[in-house]
């Protein structure tokens, strides 16, 4: 009976006893929450720590509670901006534009740009189409022409060229088997024993294995004893344990 009645008179005190947080550090007080992990609490959503309170904060018109222990505790609504007198105002989005993803800025629609605090249309010229892009002419030319200040004008392709479609460098280049010289594609004086090379210097050919150049020709290589072509197939080299000497391969010593 005595361990019954202590029992009960602990549950009675524990009962009475005011909520305690999840560490037990103090009471929670009105307009908290305890925290899911750990001890301790926190104020609920719209509210801000004052002491040991949480009082409600002052949310303007068009504002949220961000629910943040840093800062003001709110922030503005997406097409909102907050001012210097704590508010949050609509953002002015001018006419041929929209709201950014961010909800912090506004863009000009495709085909106009930005012109402070305007959306101009994009003059378009003749021969173009429109990029898409925030920075610059908003524009740009279509194959086979290249933009001017205002204008996209043709690019003269000599016979025997063709266009590179390259942002930077030059527009056009020569077909295989002929090469730049003065704004035109001359051929290649392709030589006997000789094939096109795709390196863009030099003659534009190389000798075939077991020739050499000489001058604008390919001259067959005359092979000495005990010598042998190296990997490029235009020049030789002595066999292993042979050296050079006078033009002929020797038993070294």
């Amino acid at each position: 009976m005595i361990w019954s009645a202590l029992a009960l008179a602990g549950t009675i005190v524990f009962l009475a006893s005011p909520v305690l947080a999840q560490d037990g550090t103090g009471a929670i007080p009105e307009n908290a929450v305890a925290q899911n992990y750990g001890g301790g609490w926190d104020c609920a959503l719209g509210y801000k720590l004052d002491g040991a309170e949480c009082l409600p904060i002052d949310i303007p018109e068009n504002a949220y509670a961000t629910g943040r222990a840093y800062g003001a505790g709110w922030a503005c609504k997406r097409g909102y901006q907050e001012t210097g007198t704590a508010a949050c105002e609509a953002i002015q989005i001018p006419d041929n534009a929209h709201l950014r993803s961010s909800g912090f800025d506004w863009q000009c629609n495709r085909g106009f740009r930005s012109d402070r605090d305007d959306c101009v249309a994009i003059a378009l010229p003749e021969n173009a189409y429109l990029t898409g892009e925030i920075s610059g002419p908003g524009w740009a030319c279509i194959r086979g022409y290249t933009a001017t200040s205002d204008a996209c004008v043709p690019i003269a392709v000599p016979a025997n060229g063709y266009l590179t479609n390259a942002d930077f460098g030059a527009a056009w280049a020569c077909e295989r088997g002929f090469f730049e010289m003065d704004g035109r594609c001359d051929p290649v004086d392709l030589p006997a024993n000789a094939f096109l090379d795709p390196e863009s210097y030099g003659p534009g050919w190389r000798c075939e294995r077991g020739y050499e150049q000489v001058r604008n020709a390919c001259v067959a290589i005359d092979l000495p004893e005990n010598a042998h072509l190296d990997r490029t197939g235009n020049r030789w080299r002595c066999d292993r344990s042979f050296q050079l000497s006078d033009g002929a391969c020797v038993l070294g010593r």
